[in-house]
Order: structure tokens, then sequence, then C-alpha cells
């Protein structure tokens, strides 16, 4: 990710646009953070460029401060960004405040649900080649994303990935009993949903590729799909809806959750 700054420079003029149309609105960032409903500390990080403005907040920012379309087309110069990184961190961000998070993967067990061992396998395999330093730094930041899975109020998951990302073996034979473990106990837990797609599946929704829903506090929806080096962010209802449509056929054509993990504790004994 260090061909990915923290700090972008269009996330700091998006900053700049915001603060210079509050500053004309005569509002100060304490009496702004009411009117996007979101904290003093989330509109001067968003005003620095520190960070991605959820969808809401653009919508919101656009109408309190009367900005004539200006916010919502600087928003739109983030949103064509290419670069996985910038789209995961504002993906990321509203995870962390969502109701219900849906995950549909055929590439990689899910990083919510990856073990250390098998997050410096996979991080380790994929080009350009990573020192340990490098290596070290994103294991430990998708280990750190998995404590959403403990947050109070907790977020409700669903998780399906394919059957052969396990067959796989990536990382060995000790690196994927340890995964089947941490999968198993994960399933168990009560805002857990696991399900595997068998490997025989003719019947199969997933054909274009993996995708990711929540459900954000005001109940609107949301997806995220990605691909070798760029993702992008759903916002459009009727898009988004064709992504549940997609998701809720998976969810009816792969294992039942208990059925699944019949098949992780029959794959474990066969290593």
């Amino acid at each position: 990710m260090t061909d990915e700054p923290d700090c972008s420079d269009s996330l700091k003029a998006f900053g700049e646009v915001v603060k210079v149309l509050r500053r004309r609105a005569g509002l100060t960032q304490e009496e702004f953070a009411p009117l996007v409903q979101y904290s003093v500390t989330m509109v001067a990080s968003i005003e620095q460029g520190r960070r991605f403005p959820p969808p809401q907040f653009v919508d919101r920012a656009e109408d309190a401060l009367d900005g004539m379309g200006v916010v919502r087309a600087a928003a739109k110069h983030l949103s064509r960004r290419p670069g996985l990184a910038s789209w995961f961190r504002q993906w990321a961000q509203m995870e962390s405040d969502a109701l219900a998070l849906w995950t549909y993967e055929c590439r990689v067990v899910p990083g919510l649900l990856q073990t250390d061992a098998y997050a410096r396998a996979v991080t380790s395999s994929v080009p350009p080649v990573k020192d340990e330093e490098q290596v070290s730094e994103q294991v430990a930041a998708r280990m750190a994303r998995a404590s959403l899975l403990e947050r109070k109020p907790p977020i409700a998951t669903s998780f399906i990935i394919e059957q052969a990302l396990i067959d796989r073996g990536t990382g060995g034979p000790e690196v994927t009993k340890d995964l089947i473990n941490h999968l198993l106990e994960r399933s168990t837990r009560f805002n857990v949903e696991l399900q595997i797609m068998p490997l025989h599946q003719p019947d199969h929704s997933g054909f274009d590729g993996p995708l990711m829903m929540l459900e954000s506090p005001d109940n609107r929806w949301y997806a995220y799909a990605e691909g070798q080096r760029g993702g992008l962010l759903v916002a459009d209802p009727k898009e988004v809806s064709i992504m549940l449509q997609r998701y809720a056929k998976l969810r009816s054509q792969a294992l039942t959750p208990e059925d699944s993990r019949s098949l992780l504790r029959r794959i474990r004994g066969a290593l």
C-alpha cells in the first residue's frame, strides 16, 4: 500500500472545498457537525484530507452548506481515483458503523475470517515482492480490522466462501488446519453466519466475481466490488438492488451453516 498515501491530493482538495463552504456559511466545525450528523473529530479529519467522506456526509454537507452541487462534484472526483487501497479505506470506514455486512468471496478467505498465518501466506504470495516489514504491516492491518466482529453494538455478518479456497491449501497443511479451526470457531458466534459454496454447484450466481454488501445506520444498502488493481463502491439503488438479488441467490445455493461446518470438519480430517 505504499503507492497509496494516507493523505492524497484529491482528499485534501475535497476537504478544502468543504472547509471553504462551511466558513462561507458562517459555521464552526462544532456547529457544522450536528448538521451532517458526524462528530467534530470526523469533520476535522475530512477537512484535513485524512478521512474519506462517507456518502451520507456528502449528501448532508451539500444540503447544509447549500453547495450548489460543488460538494457532490468534488466527491465524484474521489470516486474516480484508481487504486484498491483508497477505495477500501472508504469501505472500511463505512463498515465500522454498519448494521450488517455480507461478503461473497471466490478468490481468498475474507480478511475478517483470516488467521495471522493465512494472511501472511496470502500477502507474501502476491507480487510485487515484499520485505518482512511490508508483510508484517499489511498483516497487522488485516488482523486489526477483524475486531469489527467484536464490536458493540454488534454487527450482523454473513459470509459465503468457495470450497476451493479451503482446498487450495494456502500456506500448507498446518496453516490450512489452523484456518479451518478458526472458521469453525468464528461460525459459532451469534453474529456470524458462514456458508460454503460446494465445488459442484451448476446453478451459481457468483460468476461476476466477489461482492460485499452493507447496511448503513440509516438503513441504506451499499455494495463494494474489487478486482486486480481497483475497487468500486456502488451506491446507486438500482445497482445495489441487483447485487442484493445476487447475494440472496448465492445464499440459497450455498450449503447451510451446519452443513458448511460439517464439510470443514471433513476437510480438516483429511489433512
